[in-house]
């Protein structure tokens, strides 16, 4: 049975805003299904038009994604639950791929001034005994 899409899929198609598993399904069905293709068409072309829905606006202008530093407070865990709680759904459920990427960005971030910071603190600690050590030592 062929997976059918919903305008709002074929949007988050166009907005690039779906899971990469789920996009690569749509362009094969768009490459196997005309009617598809034509359902497509019609909605870039109401795009190009000017006509937007309130759920397409939403999602455009992502209104339901948290902001960085939102994303970063729930990476220290310390948001509260509630707001933790949608986080995770957003970022799981929803697979929201721009707030997933600013997460995995903000990891990396994290671990690269981590190791800055403990270079740092190693360079300081040996720096500040270098007189008190003997060379038996």
């Amino acid at each position: 049975m062929k997976p059918q899409y919903t305008n709002a899929d074929l949007e988050a198609y166009l907005d690039e805003s779906l899971s990469s598993a789920r996009l690569a399904s749509v362009e094969a069905a768009l490459r196997d299904e005309p009617e598809l293709v034509d359902q497509l068409a019609t909605i870039a072309g109401r795009r190009d038009a000017g006509v937007h829905s309130l759920g397409a606006i939403w999602r455009r202008q992502r209104l339901s994604c948290p902001s960085r530093e939102q994303l970063g407070s729930f990476l220290l865990g310390v948001l509260d639950p509630d707001h933790a709680d949608y986080l995770q759904f957003h970022l799981d459920e929803v697979g929201c791929r721009y707030c997933n990427a600013s997460v995995e960005d903000l990891r990396k971030q994290h671990a690269a001034a981590s190791t800055q910071e403990s270079e740092s603190r190693r360079s300081k600690y040996f720096q500040s005994s270098a007189g008190y050590l003997s060379p038996e030592d």
